[in-house]
């Protein structure tokens, strides 16, 4: 700032020298101009026109002298803006290692940080910020280009959207209501359904109720509010929105969410040619700190052999149209579907038995493409999603993700439910999980004369690839220490390690009955390679690489093992050990074999099941 000052001054006090100079040059002419009047009467014609055009210079420099000593008047506002600027700056941060604060809230004080923070622990977004932005904002247009140039029929399906919250921050909420009345055609919008799965967010009741009451002056009776008396989880929070619906068509969405311009439009024109379709739009995702928007390109939902959601990419024949506004086919559906309201409960609406989360999506796509239905993503169709950093039910989905998975590979899976076994790494037989009673689910699926898995996997998802000739799989360990595991050890990196059995993916274990021993899980698509271990030849360490390049460099990547024997490489014939290590614990290497041994949790030798594989 003082840099500036001393600039502004510096050409301040040029400028009036400058206004000097111009006044004696003028004197000058002048005095010049009237000795020479009588004999030079064009001179002095001349010397008047110097005159009039130094006046005028000299005109621009007042004006400029004066604009100057008006900045130097507002110097110190704004020095003192900077100097408030800087000392914010320096604002202790109180969150260091907060995801909410990684890119954001730099300007925020103390007493704000602590606000921020407690919001964001509890919704897992930056509610903070939420509170303080227009309801109405306007969010980019990120369809493809050409979405914009199609037209759709005037007698479309009405259409009731239903939005599902538990402990959702209020302006969330409301910013999800507004977005959906100001960019859906009101003759289309039969109604929009708040279904709450018993928040204790005391928000959400009176405050909403008054949010509600003002959306009714402007459009009577259009919202409709379903609290739950006790917390029954996503699967039947969707169920009872979509019993309340009475629209010809029902969107179940979550309450996060902001809908794009003539979202609306191309799902019910979709669903006018076909009834049967289930769809689903693309979501945009928003960061979850500062609620900017990042665009998602169209894909199909999808998912690995453990139920968890992915995206994939379409089948080749919708890349071969070329052209992106195009619904395309897709095994699964991620959540947010949109259906025909009574094909929806003809097909068997949602899975009541899933508790709490996960799987119930899966459930759906598999049921819809076996009984009768399809899948199709919408392109033309977009939503805005917040991702959030943590979610409402559980800090830890893994346990319910785990059971409504058994669940659906009891109901649906047929002979290859074994894959959602092996890749929880859980035992064919007596996982000791209770995954309810699933006798309606299986009558539902003979009532409706729904095919065999086989074709799902031949005609919807032929990526999915089934998990077939395991000898073994889970913890690998060694009999002189119990308590220690095979772990792939730190990634990015290629040696494997003995760690301290924790049991989670790092030290899932495979081993094929061609000899591959797979280390840190398995893939679940043809597409993808997993990692072997390797005897490197040289040295004591064992390595661990992709299975493919390891082939292509013709790696020692074949092993023989039997359970509770050792593991020994078919072409070096050293065997893979622990070793006492300088620290004092082991360590693994590969060495000349010294007998000792080695058993997986799960092997073929202790079950029939895998005999089958």
């Amino acid at each position: 700032m003082r840099s500036s000052w001393v600039k502004v001054s510096f050409l301040g006090i040029s400028v009036a020298a400058a206004m000097l100079y111009l006044s004696s040059i003028k004197r000058e002419v002048h005095t010049h101009s009237e000795r020479l009047q009588r004999a030079h009467h064009n001179d002095s014609e001349r010397g008047r026109g110097i005159l009039k055009r130094i006046d005028k210079m000299e005109e621009d420099m007042n004006r400029l002298l004066s604009l100057m000593n008006k900045l130097e008047q507002k110097e110190p506002a704004g020095q003192k803006d900077a100097e408030v600027k800087k000392e914010r700056k320096v604002v202790r941060k109180l969150y260091p290692n907060s995801a909410l604060f990684k890119t954001w809230g730099e300007e925020l004080s103390e007493e704000e940080q602590r606000e921020a923070e407690k919001l964001f622990r509890r919704y897992g977004y930056n509610a903070f910020l939420s509170d303080r932005l227009p309801l109405n904002r306007e969010i980019p247009d990120t369809r493809p280009a050409r979405c914009a140039e199609r037209s759709y029929p005037d007698d479309l399906p009405s259409i009731s959207v239903v939005l599902i919250y538990l402990d959702e921050a209020l302006s969330v909420i409301k910013r999800a209501v507004r977005s959906i009345i100001d960019r859906t055609p009101a003759g289309l919008l039969r109604e929009i359904i708040l279904v709450d799965d018993h928040s204790s967010n005391e928000d959400l009741m009176e405050n909403l109720d008054e949010y509600v009451n003002s959306i009714h002056e402007e459009r009577p009776g259009l919202v409709k509010k379903v609290r739950h008396s006790e917390q029954l989880g996503l699967t039947q929070a969707r169920l009872s929105g979509w019993r309340a619906a009475v629209g010809d068509v029902v969107a179940i969405l979550d309450a996060h969410i902001e809908v794009h311009v003539q979202w609306a439009e191309p799902l019910l024109a979709r669903i006018k040619e076909d009834r049967t379709i289930i769809l689903t739009p693309v979501f945009d995702n928003v960061k979850f700190d500062d609620l900017t928007l990042i665009p998602y390109l169209s894909a199909a939902h999808a998912f690995d052999w453990a139920l968890w959601c992915m995206y994939e990419s379409f089948q080749p024949d919708w890349y071969a149209l070329k052209d992106e506004t195009h619904p395309g086919k897709s095994p699964s559906v991620m959540g947010i579907l949109v259906a025909d309201r009574k094909f929806f409960g003809e097909i068997g609406s949602l899975d009541g038995g899933m508790k709490i989360y996960g799987g119930e999506n899966v459930e759906l796509g598999i049921r819809v493409w076996l009984c009768g239905g399809s899948i199709e993503v919408i392109p033309c169709s977009k939503i805005a999603h917040i991702e959030r950093a943590l979610k409402p039910y559980l800090p830890d989905l893994s346990a319910m993700v785990r059971r409504n998975a058994l669940r659906v590979a009891e109901v649906w899976l047929d002979e290859y439910k074994y894959n959602v076994n092996i890749a929880w790494s859980l035992p064919m037989e007596n996982h000791g999980i209770d995954i309810g009673d699933v006798s309606e689910r299986k009558e539902l699926r003979e009532r409706l004369n729904c095919k065999p898995f086989k074709w799902y996997l031949e005609h919807v998802y032929p990526m999915l690839d089934p998990l077939s000739g395991l000898m073994g799989y889970g913890a690998m360990i060694n009999g002189l220490k119990p308590g220690f595991c095979v772990d792939q050890g730190p990634e990015p990196g290629n040696t494997p390690i003995l760690y301290p059995c924790h049991y989670y993916r790092p030290q899932h274990c495979y081993y094929r009955t061609s000899g591959e021993i797979y280390i840190g899980g398995i893939k679940s698509h043809k597409y993808n390679s997993n990692r072997c271990l390797v005897d490197p030849g040289t040295g004591v360490s064992p390595g661990l690489f992709e299975c493919k390049l390891a082939q292509q460099k013709k790696l020692h990547m074949l092993w023989d093992f039997k359970q509770g024997s050792s593991v020994q490489n078919r072409e070096t014939k050293r065997c893979l050990e622990i070793a006492p290590h300088e620290k004092g614990d082991f360590k693994l290497v590969v060495q000349r074999c010294s007998g000792q041994s080695w058993k997986m949790q799960n092997h073929k030798d202790q079950m029939r099941t895998l005999q089958k594989l």
